[in-house]
This record gives structure tokens, C-alpha cells and sequence, in this order.
């Protein structure tokens, strides 16, 4: 239990903390229309349950509701937008405030895998010396396995 605003409160491990559910509350859509629904914090801490702990939608726990509610209410919000305005908000008030560096770094580096790891039609490009298995290296130290001689690989 911690000291908020006054009053004691409980964070559970893997929910909002009431700064936090201060922040998105006013980015949440509204629902002025049909019947009664399951409170927004109870529904969000049970999807923010669901990524932080990396469980199915069936496996979320009741306290959260019904897992169809949270996976109905989680797609709705995905397919409006909702997640990418949270996003951005949060990405303007920590730009206010000085806690981004805009830095970034990108890699060009390129990995290459093996053509047998790709895939490759089998009889391919091999070598015959390839296709009889391991061979002892002659230049090796010692008695080394390489696939198809030394010829295999090009120094």
C-alpha cells in the first residue's frame, strides 16, 4: 500500500498507477450510448495485464471482466486510434518536460544466411566432395571435421 493524494491505495504489480490512469483517462472515447459497461481502468488494467505478462486473451484473470470484453474493447480502441493518440501525448508531454533525445540510430548491417538455411532446392549448387558427408581436414591442426575439405572454405 502507498500514500496517494491523501488516501491509501493498492498497485498491483502489472496495472495502472493512478498517475498513470490520470493521464489516459481524458484519451479515452466516451460511451454515451446503450447500455452500461464495464469501467474503463478495470478494463485497461486487464489489457495492460494481458501485454505485461504475455498470457491469451482467455487467460486473463476475472477481476478484469470477461476476456471477450477486453479483447472487443482493446480491438475497438486499436481500429480508432486510441493507442496511437495515447502514444503521442505521451510522446509531447515528455518532449515538454525535456525527457526525450530525438536521437536515433539506425543499423545498416546485413546478415546472410547459408543457402540450406534458406530453403535451397536440394542438388543444387553443392560441390560433389559436400554431398559425401564430412571429411578430415588436411591443413588443419589437429584431426578437424569441415564439410567438404578445405576447398569448402575460401580463405
Amino acid at each position: 500500500m502507498i500514500l496517494c493524494g491523501g488516501s491509501w491505495s493498492v498497485i498491483r504489480r502489472h496495472e495502472l498507477s493512478d498517475a498513470e490512469w490520470e493521464f489516459v483517462r481524458p484519451l479515452l472515447p466516451r460511451s454515451e450510448r446503450g447500455r452500461k459497461r464495464l469501467d474503463d481502468r478495470t478494463v485497461l488494467n486487464g489489457i495492460v495485464w494481458k501485454f505485461r505478462t504475455g498470457t491469451a486473451w482467455r487467460d486473463v484473470s476475472e477481476r478484469y471482466g470477461s476476456w471477450a470484453t477486453l479483447h472487443t474493447r482493446f480491438r475497438r480502441w486499436a481500429r480508432d486510434g486510441t493507442f496511437e493518440q495515447m502514444l503521442r501525448e505521451a510522446q509531447v508531454r515528455a518532449d515538454a518536460a525535456g525527457e526525450v533525445d530525438w536521437l536515433v540510430s539506425v543499423d545498416s548491417t546485413i546478415v546472410r544466411a547459408h543457402q540450406h538455411a534458406a530453403g535451397a532446392r536440394k542438388g543444387g549448387s553443392e560441390t560433389r566432395s559436400s554431398r559425401n558427408g564430412p571429411t578430415k581436414s588436411a591443413t588443419g591442426p589437429g584431426p578437424a571435421l569441415t564439410c567438404g575439405g578445405p576447398e569448402a572454405f575460401p580463405v
